[in-house]
C-alpha cells in the first residue's frame, strides 16, 4: 500500500507485479448418476477410489448398473468421481422399534442388518437420562456413543450426537419434524431391525433421474457441485437403456456446465446394421458435448457366479479419458492402442475394419479388439463428428480442450470484475492469459512452431471500444490452433527402379 512519510528515514514499499497466476481446472472429474445399495440420496458425494464407493454406497449390487460402471472407471485409470444416488419413491429406511425410536440414515434394505444395544455403564449410573448406545451393522462397522442423554439441555443430547457423528442411524421424528425422545433412558438390552422395514424400492424411472432443477434433485443434484467434466448415466438395469428425453436433458445440461456426456449404446444395437439404423433415427441429441461408444462390454458378473453378461461401457471409457489426461493431457485423443479397456475380456459385437469404416463417419466411436493388444477405444468423435455435418467440433480432444480453456479462463479472470477499465487492466489481462496459454503451448497443447502460430490474446482499444467502456464491458479475445488427432494415417510406398545403365 502507498506509504505516507512522517519521519526522516528509509521507507520500504512493495509494488504489485500485476501477475495473477491462472491455474488450469481439473479435466476428468466424472459424475455418475444412478441407483446404489446405500448412501445419501440426491446429495453428490466426491470419492477418490472404489474403496470409498464400497464404504459409502455399498459396492457392487446386481440392481445397480452404476456400481459396475464406477468399478470400471477405477479399473481403467479414473481418479475422482462424484456419485449421485437416486431412489424410487417407494424406497423406505429401516426402523428400530424401541422407546427411543431410531431410523437408518438413508433408505434401503441395508438398514435391516442394524442392531442397537443400550447399557448403563455411564459416568453417573444413577442418572436415569444417561446411557451408552452401541450401533452395529452385521458384517459392517460398529459405532459406540458413551454418556448420551435424553435430556435436551445436556450437551450429549442423543439426537444431536447421532446427527453429528453417526453414519448408521438417526433419532426418528414425528409428523411435525420433532425428535421422538422419551423423558428417561431406554431399557438396557439389544434390539435389532428385524421387521424388514428397509426397502430398496423399484428400479429408477425418468422421473427420478430427470429430477428438478429448482429443487436440485436427480440430474440437477449436480447443481450442488462446483465442477465436473464428464457425465455418465448408466442404464436403469444392467441390460436396459435410458430414455431419449433423459439423454436430451443431460446433453443440454452438460453444455451449460462445460462438461462431456458419455452415452451408452442402446441395448438393441447388436450388430453394425442396428447401430447405423439407430444413429440415423437419433439417440436423443446431436450435441457437441456428447459422444457415443459402441458396442457394450462383455464381463464376468462377480455377483452371479462369474457369468458373462453385457455391461454399459461409459464407466470404462471415462476411466480411459482420465488416464489419458493424466499421462498425455486433455488435448490427446482418448483412443488408440494405449487406450486399452482393462477388465474387459470381450465385446458384445466384434467389428471388422470395414464395419468400423462405416460407423466412424457417422460419429459412432467404436470399441475394437486387436490380437496382442486386447480391447481398445478406436474412435474419438463427438455426436457432431459425422462427416456430413462438417462441424468444427468434430473431435473429442478439440472440444474438451476448448471446454478446459473456457472453464480455466472463466475462473482465472474473476479478479478483473470492477477493476478500472483502461490500458493498465488490458495489459495485465494480456500478461496473465498469455502466460497461461504459453505454458500450455510448451506442453504441446497447440499446433505451431512458435507461440505466435499457436495462440493469440487480444485485449486493447480495438476489442474494447469507448462505448464498451461506458457500458462497463471489457472484451477479451483468445484464439488457439488445436491439435487434430491423426485419425487416418496414410503411408505411400513406391518401388525404386534399379540403377539402369544408359
Amino acid at each position: 500500500m502507498p506509504i505516507t512519510p512522517t519521519y526522516p528515514g528509509v521507507y520500504i514499499e512493495e509494488i504489485p507485479s500485476g501477475v495473477r497466476t491462472i491455474i488450469g481446472v481439473a479435466t476428468s472429474i466424472t459424475a455418475f448418476i444412478g441407483r446404489a445399495l446405500r448412501g445419501p440420496v440426491n446429495d453428490p458425494i466426491t470419492i477418490n477410489n472404489y474403496g470409498d464407493y464400497e464404504r459409502i454406497f455399498g459396492g457392487l449390487w446386481v440392481e445397480s448398473s452404476m456400481s459396475y460402471a464406477v468399478r470400471d472407471f477405477y479399473l481403467n485409470g479414473g481418479s475422482q468421481a462424484i456419485i449421485v444416488r437416486l431412489v424410487a419413491p417407494d424406497a423406505e429406511p429401516a426402523t428400530i422399534t424401541m422407546s427411543l425410536p431410531l431410523v437408518a440414515t438413508n433408505v434401503g434394505s441395508w438398514g435391516n442388518n442394524l442392531s442397537v444395544e443400550v447399557d448403563y455403564d455411564t459416568k453417573d449410573p444413577d442418572n436415569d437420562t444417561l446411557f451408552n448406545l452401541t450401533i452395529s451393522e452385521d458384517g459392517g462397522i460398529t459405532e459406540k456413543f458413551i454418556n448420551v442423554s435424553t435430556d435436551p439441555n445436556n450437551p450429549r443430547y442423543v439426537p444431536r450426537v447421532l446427527q453429528k457423528s453417526s453414519t448408521l442411524v438417526r433419532v426418528d421424528k414425528d409428523d411435525d419434524e420433532d425428535w421422538i425422545v422419551p423423558d428417561t433412558r431406554p431399557p438396557a438390552g439389544k434390539t435389532s431391525a428385524t421387521d424388514g422395514s428397509g426397502t430398496d424400492g423399484d428400479p429408477l424411472t425418468i422421473t427420478e433421474l430427470s429430477g428438478s432443477q429448482s429443487d436440485k434433485t436427480g440430474l440437477y443434484a449436480l447443481e450442488k457441485v462446483d465442477l465436473f467434466n464428464l457425465l455418465c448415466i448408466p442404464p436403469h438395469v444392467l441390460d436396459g437403456d435410458i430414455e431419449l428425453e433423459l439423454i436430451t436433458a443431460a446433453a443440454t445440461y452438460c453444455e451449460e456446465r462445460r462438461a462431456m456426456f458419455l452415452i451408452d449404446p442402446p441395448s438393441d444395437w447388436r450388430n453394425k446394421k442396428a447401430a447405423k439404423d439407430g444413429i440415423a433415427e437419433g439417440v436423443g441429441t446431436t450435441s457437441k458435448n456428447a459422444a457415443i461408444f459402441f458396442p457394450r462390454l462383455k464381463q464376468a458378473n462377480l455377483l452371479r457366479d462369474n457369468q458373462i453378461e453385457t455391461f454399459a461401457p461409459c464407466g470404462a471409457v471415462a476411466g480411459i479419458f482420465a488416464r489419458t489426461d493424466a499421462q498425455r493431457g486433455v488435448w490427446k485423443a482418448p483412443a488408440g492402442l494405449e487406450a486399452t479397456l482393462n477388465g474387459v475380456p470381450a465385446l458384445s459385437v466384434s467389428l471388422t475394419d470395414a464395419e468400423n469404416g462405416e460407423l466412424n463417419p457417422l460419429g459412432i466411436n467404436c470399441l475394437r479388439s486387436f490380437p496382442g493388444v486386447g480391447r481398445v477405444v478406436w474412435g474419438s468423435r463427438t455426436l457432431q463428428g459425422a462427416d456430413r455435418l462438417a462441424s468444427e467440433w468434430k473431435y473429442i480432444p478439440v472440444r474438451r480442450l476448448t471446454l478446459f480453456l473456457e472453464e480455466s479462463l472463466y475462473r482465472g479472470t474473476q479478479w478483473v470484475v470492477f477493476e478500472p477499465n483502461d490500458e493498465p487492466l488490458w495489459a495485465q489481462i494480456r500478461l496473465n492469459i498469455g502466460a497461461f496459454m504459453n505454458n500450455l503451448f510448451r506442453q504441446g497443447a497447440f499446433q505451431g512452431k512458435s507461440p505466435r502460430e499457436a495462440y493469440f490474446v487480444k485485449c486493447d482499444k480495438e476489442t474494447t471500444t469507448q462505448n464498451d467502456i461506458d457500458r462497463g464491458i471489457v472484451n477479451i479475445i483468445v484464439g488457439f490452433a488445436p491439435l487434430k488427432p491423426a485419425e487416418f494415417v496414410i503411408i505411400k510406398f513406391q518401388q525404386i527402379a534399379g540403377n539402369i545403365a544408359t
